[in-house]
């Protein structure tokens, strides 16, 4: 049990920041629901570690978590609102001026405009995620994923110039 426990704690601390990020951009920057979508992860990440069979990596495993947790709760909510202001995740970050936070509200907007499929498309790639592997969690060929990303940026770049 402690091997499972330190596992997962680790899984935690390398996973935690980069989960929370991608609720957000599902939740509009809402931070506290998406810190609540967060723990409904890690919880089912906790109950499923032992049975994670390798076939991928553990972040992918849990990045597909991680979306299908947030398509269950916007599916729950269907209507989903920009929250006042984007709250800072990376709160050490004293340079966040407001004219940056209006382009990430204004990002969020267009996000939140987008189909479930590209939001999760997008968000996993302003996650920083290589798109073989974004094609791996959405069960997509890479070359679709190449194509809808270039489709979303080009949709995403008109909306945010608006």
């Amino acid at each position: 049990m402690k091997a499972l426990e330190s596992q997962f704690k680790s899984v935690y601390e390398v996973n935690y920041p980069k989960v929370l990020r991608l609720c957000l951009g599902y939740t509009n920057g809402d931070l506290i629901r998406s810190k609540d979508l967060t723990q409904e992860v890690f919880i089912k990440v906790w109950q499923n570690l032992k049975s994670f069979r390798n076939q991928s990596s553990i972040s992918t495993w849990i990045y597909r978590i991680t979306v299908n947790t947030c398509l269950i709760e916007l599916r729950k909510k269907r209507t989903v609102k920009l929250t006042s202001s984007v709250i800072n995740v990376e709160e050490s970050n004293d340079n966040f001026s407001e004219e940056k936070e209006e382009k990430l509200k204004q990002l969020y907007k267009c996000i939140g405009c987008l189909k479930t499929e590209s939001q999760s498309i997008i968000l996993l790639e302003l996650e920083g995620l290589p798109q073989k592997e974004i094609a791996d969690i959405m069960g997509l060929s890479h070359e679709v994923i190449r194509v809808r990303i270039h489709r979303i940026k080009n949709e995403l770049t008109k909306c945010v110039k608006k």
